[in-house]
């Protein structure tokens, strides 16, 4: 079993800054990739960076320039800076992952989100 804990999100200000963390837990052989979704109300769940094991990211249009995705795999850690927010980032935050576990197989796992409020 995989584990996905998210941590950072909270309350900000317009054009204030959050950290976003996701660590993952248990039977890791590798992982393939970790990303960053989110889902505001009544909207559905987009992709908003996401990051490869040979390091190579990608971003939704909305949020180049401003948000920077990292990871740490020897840690099983990956972080989202996000930078200058505005109130169209508010939204619940869910980490990703694909993960090959000790079986050789590969899974996909979700986190259990974690709320970031943009007041403006």
């Amino acid at each position: 079993q995989v584990q996905l804990v998210e941590s950072g999100g909270g309350l900000v200000q317009a054009g204030g800054s959050l950290r976003l963390s996701c660590v993952a837990s248990g039977s890791i052989l590798s992982i393939d990739a970790m990303e960053w979704y989110r889902q505001a109300p009544g909207k559905q769940r987009g992709l908003v960076a996401l990051i490869r094991s040979g390091g190579s990211t990608n971003y939704a249009d909305s949020v180049k320039g401003r948000f920077t995705i990292s990871g740490d795999y020897a840690k099983n850690t990956v972080y989202l800076q996000m930078n200058n927010l505005n109130s169209d980032d508010t939204a619940v935050y869910y980490c990703h992952a694909i993960i090959r576990s000790m079986s050789g197989h590969s899974y996909s796992y979700w986190g259990q989100g974690t709320q970031v409020t943009v007041s403006s």
